[in-house]
């Protein structure tokens, strides 16, 4: 078999994929984008071109607003939890030689589950309730003399509920954060530590200077991969309170628009901002490996 005849038979066996992702993939992407900008109302189709009218009608919803506010919340707080947690238990693990293999994977469990057995299991450590049905994490505190520490939760009022629920997802992601670190910690030269350290480095010197610098690359593929999972945060919050407005997301609002207001156009339209956001946090991040991998 010749060289034209391998790559033939190469392209002929993704050829199936490449067809399944052109269609159920950008196909569908741009039949919602076609979508966003009809006059779509109610159970039967109606294409008629309304522009950006939904669009503009988003951004004056103030509801939608609260949402994109929400939605930042739970990101810097999700972000920042689970990069410095990762980060500290990365250290601790590669410290503990002994016990490395055991701690990784208690730490790496949570992501066994989906978010939405993590959901059910917070929403009772998280139950706001008090008195005689008092339960979970506020049952503890009671039972601790640790009254000050009772609280709503998720509960609390706009627009500080959100960041609560920031504790169950950073739970189920910072010992997937910790393996990434881990890894990183892991690859770098046991000589770069030595040489350091023979040069009058300590400890805190060697971190800050050699150890994370090298895991910038480790903390940017991070923050794509866990910003791609805030943006588009959907089950774990209707797990632990269903469709409360008080955390509501821009996910949660494109269901309830387009499945129970059968509004089909504004709800494409929250669907291809919510794309686009992803798209702005995952396509710079394609071109700096591309142009990484290319300078290699």
């Amino acid at each position: 078999m010749n060289t034209r005849q391998e790559k033939l038979l190469a392209f002929a066996f993704i050829t199936p994929s490449i067809i399944a992702i052109g269609i159920f993939v950008y196909g569908f992407i741009g039949w919602s984008l076609r979508v966003s900008l009809s006059s779509w109302r109610g159970l039967l189709p109606d294409y008629t071109w309304a522009g950006l009218s939904n669009f503009i009608g988003l951004f004056q919803d103030r509801r939608f607003l609260i949402d994109i506010q929400n939605t930042l919340i739970f990101t810097i707080f999700f972000l920042a939890a689970s990069l410095v947690i990762g980060l500290l238990l990365a250290i601790l693990i590669d410290r503990i030689k002994w016990a490395g293999n055991l701690f990784r994977g208690v730490f790496l469990f949570p992501m066994a589950v989906s978010f939405i057995v993590t959901g059910v299991a917070w929403r009772w450590l998280m139950n706001p309730a008090t008195g005689s049905r008092i339960s979970g994490l506020n049952l503890l505190f009671d039972n601790l003399g640790l009254d000050f520490l009772i609280n709503n939760w998720h509960t609390t009022a706009p627009p500080w509920g959100i960041a609560f629920v920031v504790i169950p997802a950073v739970w189920q992601m910072s010992g997937f954060t910790m393996a990434l670190y881990l890894s990183g910690i892991q690859s770098i030269p046991a000589e770069l530590r030595e040489s350091a350290k023979m040069d009058g480095a300590n400890e805190f010197q060697v971190f800050r200077y050699i150890i994370l610098p090298l895991l910038n690359p480790v903390t940017l593929s991070a923050v794509i991969i866990l910003g791609h999972i805030s943006l588009k945060i959907f089950d774990l919050i209707v797990a632990m309170s269903g469709k409360d407005l008080r955390l509501d997301v821009p996910s949660i609002y494109m269901w309830t628009t387009t499945f129970d207001g059968n509004n089909f156009a504004r709800g494409a339209a929250i669907g291809i901002l919510m794309l686009l956001g992803v798209a702005l946090l995952v396509v710079p991040y394609l071109i700096y490996t591309n142009r990484t991998e290319i300078d290699v």
